[in-house]
């Protein structure tokens, strides 16, 4: 039997209220060859048989590892060209799935956007903006949306990166930095998302300084000069400030100047050696298009759904 050309992923923890129907929505989706792989991450519900009796393959962890961790498993078990990641809880609509499919036909990554009009909560909604724009300075790129577990990919762009991925929810922050640092084509398409059914995973204190710690991290495995360069220049502008401070009202130039200024300069010299080592890993050549890459996508072309960035 030959493989798939798509792979459709769903991480899945106690979903078990709302699998059945996204699978059954899905499935009757007029898609080519595709698989539905739902990862259950150790429920201690019946997601897994919901998922079964609808109609998916179901990939099982003995107990719960993460969100992360349920996606890496999807990841290393897709046969298709091309995966596709939506939340198993009826927040995104699968007849979506055509549209964010259609973009890789001419990008690497795929994101679907959640506009103004998605059925957030406020909290949510302000530091995803928060996340957005701090994420954006560090990737030198407009990122719409961070956070958002709705995105398609290229299978093998996705197994170039999923050992970086972490476990926990910050997957998708992850994917993108990593994507949009290394010169792979991302790309935004406008969504609207419904509230989940029933209660949210995600803490909203841990999981948010965990987002913030992964978009550190990331930069400093891609970008590093983005993290050290504004920390250097604060530095330097306070030492000069406080020597010019010191000499104009004392006469003298005192040794907490000095020190601010000195520290300055080897933590921008520290930056540069580790911008000179990110540029080494990246590797860059392999994400240019070749003919092999378009005629391997280019079924993808064909889907329903009009192509509409967010960009």
């Amino acid at each position: 039997m030959s493989d798939p050309l798509i792979s459709i992923i769903i991480p899945a923890y106690n979903e078990a209220d709302a699998i059945g129907d996204t699978v059954d929505k899905i499935l009757r989706l007029p898609l080519p060859d595709f698989e539905l792989l739902v990862v259950d991450d150790g429920s201690t519900d019946d997601t897994a048989k919901a998922a079964r009796d609808a109609g998916a393959t179901v990939l099982e962890h003995p107990y719960n590892i993460g969100n992360g961790a349920a996606v890496k498993t999807g990841i290393r078990n897709a046969r298709g060209r091309v995966v596709c990641f939506l939340d198993g809880d009826g927040q995104h609509d699968p007849n979506d799935i055509p549209r964010i499919l259609k973009a890789l036909a001419t990008h690497h990554m795929a994101v679907g956007a959640r506009s103004g009009s998605s059925e957030q909560h406020f909290h949510r909604s302000l530091a995803n903006i928060v996340y957005n724009h701090f994420a954006s300075f560090i990737a030198e790129f407009p990122i719409h949306d961070l956070t958002s577990g709705f995105r398609a990919m290229r299978t093998d762009d996705a197994r170039r990166f999923v050992d970086m991925f972490p476990n926990g929810f910050s997957y998708p922050s992850t994917s993108t930095l990593a994507f949009i640092r290394s010169g792979r084509a991302v790309t935004y398409l406008p969504i609207e998302t419904k509230h989940r059914i029933g209660k949210s995973k995600i803490k909203i204190i841990r999981d948010g300084l965990e987002f913030f710690l992964i978009i550190i991290k990331i930069a400093m495995s891609f970008s590093p000069l983005r993290v050290f360069l504004p920390v250097a220049s604060f530095l330097f502008f306070l030492g000069l400030g406080r020597y010019a401070y010191t000499y104009f009202f004392f006469g003298e130039f005192t040794n907490m100047s000095h020190l601010l200024m000195n520290s300055s300069v080897i933590i921008f010299m520290l930056g540069l050696i580790a911008e000179q080592i990110a540029s080494l890993r990246l590797e860059k050549g392999d994400q240019l298009f070749t003919v092999e890459d378009r005629s391997k996508y280019e079924f993808l072309g064909a889907l329903g759904g009009e192509f509409s960035s967010a960009e």
